[in-house]
């Protein structure tokens, strides 16, 4: 078990989805976009708009913006120039925050993170800052179902999964990036139930802080995923404060 308690991580992400579809579908068509740009409009071709087109398709985004959104970044539709941006930064206590952007201006939007940051008792840092406190993994959430967690690790590791957690009836399934497809697909296979998938960065060791000052540090992250631009945000908050 890696002990990053990432299901509290998870439930914080999906409650502002949730609460934010708007926004999330802004969202998901400029990584549609970015991804057709850089790797082909088609799916079986490129993974990264696969699995972008996924999550679009999970969000109940319709099939014509999705397909719009393909066109603009193959350039059969006038579309925006969007460049990819890895911010990193501490929030309150010393927290890491390292941030994926897609951005039309990054002048304005390097401006508008370090305000939000700095007015909530936090900074911005070189790159470099705190990227090498993360590694980058596969992530797959999966319902388990009737299977006990030891039939499930069972089938986990047999699929090359390199960990699992199960905390409140959902599995954190843990892959290498380079397999997290070929897993993904080995799951469904044996009527694993997923729930959701993504590529994500993993801190290496959590913080622990109060809940009052867990609290503070939620806010901010909430403002900084609220943000046009910011496409992902990794923290090295320890979630079982909650």
């Amino acid at each position: 078990m890696s002990g990053h308690s990432k299901w509290h991580s998870i439930k914080h992400k999906k409650a502002a989805v949730d609460a934010k579809r708007g926004k999330i579908f802004t969202k998901l068509i400029r990584e549609i976009t970015v991804s057709a740009k850089l790797g082909g409009g088609d799916l079986e071709a490129n993974p990264r708009l696969r699995l972008v087109v996924q999550k679009a398709k999970e969000a109940n985004m319709p099939s014509d913006n999705i397909d719009r959104a393909i066109k603009k970044g193959t350039g059969e539709l006038e579309g925006v120039t969007y460049e990819e941006i890895t911010y990193e930064g501490y929030g309150p206590e010393g927290v890491a925050f390292i941030m994926d952007a897609l951005t039309d201006n990054k002048n304005r939007t390097v401006a508008e993170i370090r305000k939000l940051l700095s007015k909530h008792g936090g900074n911005l840092g070189e790159s470099g800052s705190v990227a090498w406190m993360f590694e980058k993994k596969g992530l797959i959430m999966a319902n388990p179902g009737q299977l006990t967690e030891d039939a499930l690790m069972e089938i986990v590791m047999d699929v090359g999964a390199s960990d699992m957690e199960l905390e409140d009836n959902m599995a954190t399934i843990y892959t290498e990036i380079e397999d997290f497809e070929e897993i993904k697909k080995k799951l469904q296979e044996k009527n694993i139930t997923i729930e959701s998938s993504e590529l994500s960065r993993i801190p290496k060791n959590t913080l622990k802080v109060s809940d009052e000052k867990a609290q503070k540090i939620i806010n901010l992250m909430e403002l900084l995923e609220d943000h046009d631009d910011i496409q992902n945000l990794a923290t090295n908050l320890d979630f079982d404060g909650e």
